[in-house]
């Protein structure tokens, strides 16, 4: 048995507000589409996190906590705000958060844009993470929809052009010259456009 203490599960959320959310959506759909969309979108995710038996589940929010939503404020989630002026930096944070409060943590960081994401592959990446140093799920546009890490890579993060066709191929770069092993997950999509999503339902 895995000691629950040890694997925490990072999800970074935007806080559902109109035309703040999925804005390639909102440029083909509107917003209100986008907005509906990315609200299934989080329920798509917190369906497949709220099967995992043995993990902390840690939201980190955008803009504000939210105290009123569909996540809960009970064990084992804990609510947070990210910190920092870019996702590097937020995601930088989170970690050390982890790594700061269990120094025998393995955290695995997801966001809340691939409708395809199960259960099953959020426990492979913490079971990954017993034989290897880091674990990514690489996405079908160049990035990443899963990183996880035993303990917090210095550097990963910095330097880094997001929302690129690079992103996923440059970081396989950093943990290399880091000397870091590591593992893959299935490639999966992440849903930025309308035709993207429209594939998705169908």
């Amino acid at each position: 048995m895995i000691n629950k203490v040890a694997k925490h599960l990072i999800i970074f959320c935007k806080n559902p507000r109109l035309g703040s959310v999925k804005t390639r959506i909102a440029a083909s759909a509107g917003d209100k589409a986008a907005l509906d969309i990315y609200i299934k979108l989080l329920q798509l995710t917190k369906d497949a996190v709220d099967q995992l038996t043995d993990a902390t589940i840690h939201v980190f929010y955008d803009v504000f906590i939210d105290h009123d939503d569909i996540w809960p404020e009970a064990s084992p989630y804990v609510k947070h705000l990210q910190v920092g002026d870019d996702l590097g930096d937020r995601m930088a944070h989170a970690f050390n958060t982890i790594f700061e409060s269990d120094s025998k943590a393995k955290a695995v960081i997801i966001g809340s844009d691939c409708a395809t994401l199960t259960t099953y592959d959020i426990n492979t990446a913490f079971d990954n993470l017993f034989q290897t140093d880091m674990v990514l799920g690489p996405s079908d546009d160049g990035g990443y929809y899963l990183l996880g890490m035993q303990q917090y890579a210095d550097g990963l993060f910095e330097n880094m052009e997001w929302s690129t066709s690079t992103v996923m191929a440059e970081t396989l770069l950093k943990i290399e010259a880091l000397h870091k092993t590591y593992s893959l997950l299935r490639y999966q999509t992440d849903i930025d456009t309308y035709d993207q999503w429209v594939a998705y339902i169908l």
